[in-house]
C-alpha cells in the first residue's frame, strides 16, 4: 500500500505564498484579457498589490516552516529571507517598468503578468529540496524572461538579444539537467537530502564527481560567472531597460539559492571539489568582469560586466563553505539586487521615449541639470564600487572576511585588487555628470513622479542600510545558523 502524497490540506501550509502568487496571476491573466490599452494600469497595480500581500505573508509567518511533497518543497528561514528580497526587487521592476512600457506602447498588461510567473519560479528554486523541483523552478522562470527579454518586437536588437537568452539559457539548462542525471545515477535518489546522505559512500566516485562539475557549470551559467557570461552583455544592452533591471536581480537571488540547495544541501560531502571549482570561477570573473567593463561605452554593458565582477565576489563567500559565508554571499545577494535595481532605475528614469540614456555620455553634464537625480546616481555608482558606508563596501568587506576566514586569502587578496581596478569605471560615470559639459538639448520634465521616487528610495536606501547594516546581516546569519 502506498502512502498518499497528502494527507491533510494542513500539509499545504508552508506551501501558501506561492498558492497565493500562482493563483493571483492566473487571475490577472484572465482579468487582463477584458482591459482595453487605456486600462491596463489596473494589473499593473493589482500585481504590485498581490506582491505585496505575499511578501506579508512571508514577513509573517503564515503557512510556518516545514516540508510538503515528503521533501520536495522545503520552506526554512533561509527561503523566507531569499523570498523576501526577490518580491522586493519584482516590486521595484514593477514600479520601474510602468512608465517606461507606456511611453513606447510595450504591450504594458502582459508584462506584470510574466514578472509574477518568473517570482514564482524563483521563490520555487529557494525552497527545493528535490532535484525536480529545482528543473520545474528553473525552467519556469527562464521560459518568463525569454518573453521579457524579445518583448520588443519591432526592435532587432531586442529580439537578437532574446534569441541569445534562448539558445545559451537552454545549453545551461542541458549541462544543468545532464550534471542532476549523473548525480542521480551515482545515488539513486532526486531527493536532496537523499543525495546528501548517499554522496559520502558512493560505489562509483568518478560519476558523481562528473555530476558534480556539470551541476557547477550550470549554475555559473545562471548566475553569469566567468567564463560562461557570454550572454550577460548583449542580452543586458538589447532588452528593454526595465526588464534588464528585472533579470539583473531578481534571479540572481533564485540562483544563489539554487546554488545553496544543490551544493551544499546536496552534494555537500563533496565540498573539498566544489569550492575549488567555485574558488575559480570566483577569481576568473573578478578578473574579466572589472578589465572589460572597463572599455565599455555603452552603460547597460558595462554594467553586465560588472555583473561578472559582482557575482565573482558572490562565489568568494559561497567557496569559503561554511555559516559564515553562506551568510555573507546570501548578503551580497540582496546588496546586489539592491544596487543594480538603482543603477537600471537611473537608466530608466533618465530615459525618455526615443532617448534611452543608456550611453555613458548621456549622463555628461547631469548635475548642471538636474543635481538630485545626479545625487542619487552618485549614490548608487559609490555602493556598485563599495565606497563606505555605502551598503556596497560592508558586502564586499563581509565576503572578503569569510574567504580569509575559510583560508583563501588568496582569493580575498585578489578581491581587493579587483575592487581597486573596479573603482575606475564607477568613478567615470560620477566624472562626466560633475566635471563634463552637457551635450545636447535637455531632455523634456517627465511627466510621471512615480519611477523618480521609486529611484530616489531606492538609491537613498544603499546609503541607511550602510549605516544600519547589522540587522540584514544577522537575519542573513539567521538563515543559516544551526
Amino acid at each position: 500500500m502506498t502512502t498518499p502524497m497528502l494527507s491533510t490540506t494542513a500539509d499545504l501550509m508552508p506551501l501558501l505564498p506561492e498558492l497565493v502568487l500562482i493563483g493571483g496571476a492566473f487571475a490577472l491573466l484572465m482579468l487582463d484579457l477584458f482591459l482595453d490599452a487605456n486600462r491596463r494600469y489596473v494589473t499593473q497595480a493589482l500585481g504590485l498589490a498581490l506582491l505585496a500581500v505575499v511578501m506579508a505573508m512571508i514577513l509573517c509567518g503564515t503557512g510556518g516552516h516545514g516540508t510538503v511533497f515528503h521533501g520536495m518543497f522545503v520552506r526554512d528561514v533561509m527561503a523566507d529571507v531569499s523570498k523576501v528580497a526577490i518580491l522586493l526587487t519584482s516590486a521595484l521592476s514593477l514600479l520601474y517598468a510602468w512608465p517606461y512600457l507606456r511611453e513606447r506602447n510595450l504591450y504594458p498588461g502582459e508584462v506584470p503578468v510574466l514578472i509574477l510567473f518568473a517570482t514564482a519560479g524563483m521563490m520555487m528554486l529557494v525552497s527545493a529540496g528535490n532535484l525536480v523541483m529545482i528543473y520545474l523552478g528553473l525552467e519556469l522562470l527562464a521560459l518568463c524572461s525569454y518573453a521579457l527579454v524579445a518583448l520588443n518586437r519591432d526592435d532587432g536588437l531586442s529580439t537578437e538579444a532574446g534569441m541569445k537568452y534562448i539558445v545559451l539559457g537552454s545549453l545551461a539548462s542541458g549541462l544543468l539537467l545532464y550534471g542532476m542525471s549523473l548525480v542521480y545515477g551515482a545515488t539513486g535518489t532526486l531527493d536532496l537530502a537523499g543525495i546528501h546522505a548517499a554522496s559520502g559512500n558512493v560505489a562509483d566516485r568518478t560519476l558523481l564527481l562528473t555530476g558534480v562539475v556539470f551541476l557547477v557549470a550550470g549554475i555559473a551559467f545562471k548566475l553569469g560567472a566567468a567564463p560562461f557570461h557570454m550572454w550577460l552583455p548583449d542580452v543586458y544592452q538589447g532588452a528593454p531597460t526595465p526588464i534588464t533591471l528585472f533579470i539583473s536581480a531578481g534571479p540572481k537571488l533564485a540562483a544563489f539559492g539554487m546554488a545553496y540547495r544543490l551544493l551544499e544541501a546536496g552534494v555537500g560531502p563533496m565540498s573539498q571539489q566544489w569550492q575549488l571549482l567555485l574558488g575559480g570561477l570566483a577569481a576568473v570573473s573578478l578578473v574579466i568582469g572589472n578589465v572589460i567593463a572597463i572599455a565599455q561605452t555603452n552603460l547597460k554593458r558595462m554594467l553586465a560586466y560588472s555583473t561578472v565582477s559582482h557575482i565573482g565576489f558572490l562565489l568568494v563567500g559561497l567557496a569559503g563553505g561554511d555559516e559564515r559565508g553562506y551568510a555573507a554571499a546570501l548578503f551580497y545577494a540582496i546588496t546586489y539586487a539592491l544596487m543594480s535595481t538603482a543603477a537600471f532605475g537611473a537608466i530608466v528614469v533618465l530615459s525618455r521615449q526615443g532617448f534611452e540614456a543608456d550611453r555613458i555620455d548621456d549622463f555628461k553634464g547631469l548635475n548642471a541639470r538636474n543635481p538630485w537625480q545626479a545625487g542619487l546616481v552618485m549614490c548608487a555608482m559609490f555602493s556598485l564600487a563599495g565606497v563606505p558606508p555605502f551598503l556596497g563596501f560592508w558586502a564586499k568587506l563581509l565576503v572578503l572576511g569569510a574567504a580569509v576566514e575559510a583560508g583563501m586569502t588568496w582569493l580575498a587578496v585578489l578581491g581587493v585588487v579587483c575592487a581597486v581596478i573596479g573603482a575606475f569605471y564607477y568613478l567615470r560615470v560620477i566624472k562626466v555628470m560633475y566635471f563634463d559639459e552637457p551635450v545636447g538639448e535637455l531632455p523634456p520634465p517627465r511627466k510621471d513622479r512615480v519611477a523618480p521616487a521609486v529611484l530616489t528610495v531606492n538609491a537613498l536606501a544603499l546609503l541607511a542600510l550602510g549605516l544600519a547594516w547589522n540587522p540584514l546581516m544577522a537575519w542573513c546569519q539567521q538563515a543559516f545558523a544551526g
